[in-house]
């Protein structure tokens, strides 16, 4: 395994599998400049690295996945001086958010383990799954402290759940119980607290069983096609899949089948 423990986040590699944690818990893991650009760093590392195969990001303790921007910080800012302020400028400036990676190559879980409010929902948003625990609740209340979800939140929520619910919750900064949230079709599991563990590793499990370069394939055609009337989807060549098709796993896969044996995925 490796792992490198670092102030405000935790990132953890084993069995191609990137562990991501929020960690910041005494302050709700919300984000400041310095755990923006941790993950930034953490995000390129799975993006770059052929030996991850896809990720799980969660929040450090039982409170929260994330609480969103973290506005003490914000605070904090008029008053620092201009040094500390050019640094957390310079660590804006090197940060690429995931909420910004339009096309993720690699599938993503959330583990949401509490709140996950304004930015940390659309961090949420951003992943391919969410799993969460039965005490988890999800919003934007932004308009109640004057702001605006505008880190993809205002478009990425009526695209998932429905203009009409997000409306609801965006307009009134109301939160989304768990249970609801699965109605709705933003979470895909609910489960108790002390079961989200092992409910994160089955979907992880899960993934791992199919071809990493067939789950590639699959996760660029379905986004990028959202993009496009079905037909112009359909008859669009997609890079990953290119890849696919030219690689050794699409043997590998009929082979092991026909050998009644499982399959060696290597992604190449």
């Amino acid at each position: 395994m490796a792992a490198e423990n670092q102030t405000v986040s935790i990132f953890e590699v084993k069995d191609h599998v990137a562990w991501i944690t929020l960690n910041r818990p005494e302050a709700m893991n919300s984000m400041n400049p310095e755990l923006r650009w941790e993950l930034s760093q953490h995000w390129d590392e799975v993006e770059a690295n052929d030996d991850i195969w896809l990720a799980v990001v969660t929040g450090a303790g039982e409170r929260a996945f994330s609480a969103g921007a973290d506005l003490k910080h914000r605070a904090r800012e008029r008053e620092a001086d201009a040094a500390q302020r050019a640094q957390w400028r310079k660590l804006e400036t090197e940060t690429t958010s995931l909420i910004e990676r339009w096309h993720f190559p690699k599938p993503i879980i959330a583990r949401v383990n509490g709140f996950a409010l304004g930015g940390g929902l659309e961090q949420a948003l951003a992943c391919d799954i969410i799993v969460a625990a039965d005490h988890a609740e999800f919003g934007l209340p932004e308009p109640r402290r004057g702001l605006i979800a505008g880190s993809a939140g205002v478009h990425r929520l009526p695209r998932q759940i429905g203009l009409k619910p997000a409306m609801g919750y965006m307009l009134t900064g109301r939160h989304i119980p768990a249970a609801r949230a699965y109605e709705l079709g933003l979470v895909n599991q609910v489960v108790p607290l002390d079961k989200l563990d092992e409910t994160v590793g089955e979907w992880v499990d899960d993934i791992l069983r199919c071809s990493p370069l067939a789950v590639r394939a699959t996760k660029e055609a379905t986004m990028r096609g959202l993009d496009h009337p079905l037909p112009q989807a359909y008859y669009t060549a997609y890079p990953a899949n290119r890849r696919r098709e030219n690689s050794a796993d699409t043997l590998e896969g009929p082979r092991a089948f026909a050998e009644k044996r499982p399959p060696k995925w290597t992604g190449r």
